[in-house]
């Protein structure tokens, strides 16, 4: 059963109006919907492939600073096992419902399929913001949600890994909960740790990574030149800085945009990425950085610039903004960032869309190897 219904109305076309189903999970069954059709895959498989093969849903009984307990609600969707174990991050955000996790964990599954690597799918996320939490109250969160999934993750089981407000400090807390509690050693229990425990060199900008290796060749295949080229990133957690800082070194991309959950900052002239790291890092958002004017999350999908970098969460472009897309390309490095009705849009538009599941699967790639 799908829940949290949710739903778009676009513009009027020839005097109606549309309405659109905006259900990340519903979404994806869509997707893969159309993609059975195409490959005419057998009832069975699809029927299989349209479900998550197991979820957790579980609450955390968390002490906060003050004395008073805060009951959390959490997530685990193991969607797919057949190639290997389940493989997926771990989101703490205000939004996170069971159906965003299924969607994701859906989506994972693709992705490690199209990497061709021996992983499955899977996804987990809690209800909550972090951004309210004292350091302490993040870390019992953190291990409270490992305790309720122990016994039913391991390296050859379920491996998860950081996402959207999840850290390598997040894993760490995370992996030696597990090991406390199954009394041995299980530096494979979880990916994107620190380095000194056992973390992989170069998982920090592995997702961003590939969406910019993966844009360099869109880049060949249209024959746009790259270097000099503007570009707008939406989103500035780890996807989006990396986005921008490789961007810059690699294609030679000058960002004139950048945003994250409060806003953004336009500078015609480019961003500095190291300068505005350190600003977001002084004062918890990049907007009001010096030098730069305002522009809402909105306005900057719309900014005609070469390259878009959609970096934050799913369905940010869609039937109703589509048309206004002035892009040349759209790297995903988000999950799920363009409705099934916007890609139409899109594409009849000429406007070359990345994938987000080839686009940003350079994060799992270097979490398997």
């Amino acid at each position: 059963m799908i829940q949290d219904p949710q739903t778009v109305i676009a513009p009027e076309t020839n005097g109606k109006t549309q309405t659109y189903e905006l259900n990340p999970f519903a979404i994806a069954q869509r997707q893969l919907d159309e993609a059975v059709e195409i490959l005419e895959l057998d009832d069975a498989t699809h029927e299989m492939l349209r479900w998550p093969m197991r979820e957790l849903r579980f609450t955390i009984p968390v002490r906060m600073d003050d004395g008073s307990v805060k009951v959390f609600h959490g997530y685990r969707v193991q969607y797919n096992d057949s190639r290997g174990p389940a493989k997926g991050g771990l989101r703490f955000h205000p939004q996170e419902t069971i159906d965003t996790v299924r969607a994701l964990s859906a989506w994972m599954t693709w992705k490690t399929a199209v990497v061709d690597i021996p992983l499955g799918g899977g996804k987990g996320g809690v209800t909550c913001n972090p951004k309210e939490l004292s350091m302490a109250e993040l870390e019992r969160l953190s291990r409270g949600y490992m305790r309720r999934v122990a016994g039913f993750i391991g390296p050859e089981t379920d491996v998860p890994a950081p996402d959207v407000y999840t850290t390598p400090q997040i894993m760490a807390w995370m992996r030696d909960e597990y090991e406390a509690i199954h009394m041995h050693q299980a530096p494979g229990i979880i990916t994107g740790k620190p380095l000194e425990l056992g973390g992989s060199a170069g998982r920090g900008d592995a997702t961003a990574r590939g969406g910019i290796y993966t844009t360099r060749e869109a880049a060949k295949v249209l024959g746009i030149e790259l270097r000099g080229a503007t570009a707008a990133v939406q989103g500035y957690g780890n996807a989006g800085f990396f986005g921008h800082k490789l961007g810059v070194d690699i294609l030679g991309l000058k960002i004139i945009a950048a945003s994250d959950s409060k806003g953004g900052v336009y500078n015609a002239d480019g961003l500095d990425y190291d300068e505005l790291a350190a600003w977001k890092q002084e004062t918890g958002s990049v907007i009001n950085f010096p030098g730069s004017t305002f522009i809402s999350n909105e306005d900057l999908l719309e900014l005609d610039v070469t390259v878009l970098m959609p970096s934050a969460l799913e369905n940010v472009i869609t039937a109703v903004n589509a048309d206004r897309i002035k892009a040349k390309i759209i790297t995903e490095l988000a999950n799920g960032p363009t409705t099934p009705e916007a890609d139409v849009i899109l594409h009849d538009k000429g406007i070359y869309v990345i994938p987000d599941f080839l686009c940003n699967a350079g994060g799992v790639t270097v979490s398997y190897f």
